[in-house]
């Protein structure tokens, strides 16, 4: 069975990204796109009737898409808009596929406490390199320990280029009022650990710094994390006119893996062996979005969702502990007599689950979920359709 789903979204993920890979699935069938940009609807109209598909529906917002009563919808918003219409979608009927990250913050992601335990689990994140098979290669080498037992990993994630361009420029500088690199690039960096050391990284320590005035956020920020098997030592760039290598490094006693920021291609050193390079076809966002859409075709069809609710949520909750960490005021010493300040103070040094605990979500990591009353939408929800960048 062909399941039917509209995209709500035409930015640049949007457009480039998942209707591309809409339009190749020999699994989902797009029905309606949306946006309330009537630029983004001609250009969407210039790519479907390119493919012959102009029986696709063009709508102007989220309303007029569920009306068509679509299967699925995805979801290519930003994330101070996607809680408020995810929770519309599930709670309409359709599933879900939405964009990382679930939320600007811990704080914006309690709308999604009003759903229930089967609207969440219709719910997939669009984690999209979750799906790529430079993962399972990586996967495979720490579970088996060829790379060696501990691991130290140095993620260096560089990304947003300031490049003069004036629209591009003020998407990046407005997106940054929502926060640090971290939040929007953390969605993707902490699921990749977590699926891959199978368990929550505890922030260790944190830094941040801005390299220009006038911006909401630092552009740049990272810090120091332990895993099971392995220390982390991450950073997060946007906005500077040149950039470091974007690449991930995982190394020990057994040998070394390279993982590629931009083509995902694998280089694998192990001790006493030659050097071997996987490459992985199509193009890394071809593949991964493909894949993507599988997950969702398949959570059509009665399947899990992958990655889940739930996997997001971790994922963000992971982000803000290290953006507060990174930004909270140094301690000082105590005065004689006086208890001496803690992190915790503002949750930026809080176990897994006492966070999460003081977050008010209803999630945990076995899915089981509980019921909660509504809760205020975040702001800029009335923004309803708006596109991800």
């Amino acid at each position: 069975m062909t399941g039917q789903v509209a995209l709500v979204g035409l930015g640049e993920i949007g457009l480039g990204a998942h209707l591309p890979a809409l339009l190749r699935s020999e699994r989902l069938r797009l029905v309606a796109v949306a946006d309330p940009s009537s630029d983004r609807r001609r250009l969407a109209a210039e790519v479907l009737e390119r493919h012959g598909r102009t029986d696709v529906v063009i709508h102007q917002d989220l309303e007029q898409v569920l009306a068509e009563g679509p299967d699925g919808v995805v979801l290519a918003t930003p994330p101070w808009v996607t809680p408020d219409l995810t929770v519309r979608i599930a709670r309409a009927g359709p599933a879900v596929l939405a964009e990382k990250p679930v939320a600007p913050s811990i704080e914006d992601a309690e709308l999604y406490a009003v759903l229930h335990a089967a609207e969440r689990a219709r719910i997939q994140v669009g984690l999209t390199y979750r799906h790529d098979p430079a993962l399972d290669e990586l996967r495979t080498l720490i579970t088996d320990g060829a790379l060696g037992d501990p691991l130290l990993v140095r993620a260096a994630i560089y990304d947003e280029l300031a490049h003069g361009d004036h629209d591009h420029d003020r998407l990046i500088t407005e997106t940054l009022q929502h926060g640090s690199p971290v939040i929007h690039e953390g969605a993707h960096v902490f699921d990749w650990l977590s699926s891959l050391f199978g368990g929550v990284g505890e922030i260790e320590d944190a830094w941040a710094t801005t390299t220009r005035p006038g911006l909401a956020a630092p552009n740049l920020i990272g810090g120091r994390l332990t895993y099971p098997g392995a220390t982390v030592l991450l950073e997060f760039g946007w906005f500077t006119p040149a950039q470091p290598r974007c690449e991930l490094i995982f190394f020990g006693d057994g040998g070394l893996a390279t993982l590629d920021g931009g083509s995902f291609d694998l280089t694998v050193e192990l001790a006493g062996r030659e050097p071997v390079r996987h490459r992985f076809e199509p193009d890394r966002g071809t593949r991964c979005f493909d894949r993507q859409v599988d997950r969702f075709a398949d959570l059509l069809a009665g399947g899990t969702a992958e990655p889940s609710l739930d996997d997001g949520i971790a994922a963000l909750i992971t982000s803000q502990r290290l953006q507060q960490r990174a930004l909270a005021p140094s301690f000082p010493e105590p005065v004689e007599g006086q208890a001496r300040s803690s992190p915790e103070a503002d949750g930026s040094d809080l176990p897994f689950d006492k966070l999460r605990e003081r977050s008010g979500l209803p999630f945990d990591t076995d899915s089981s979920l509980a019921d909660s009353g509504s809760t205020a939408p975040p702001a800029g929800a009335d923004d309803a359709t708006r596109s991800e960048r």
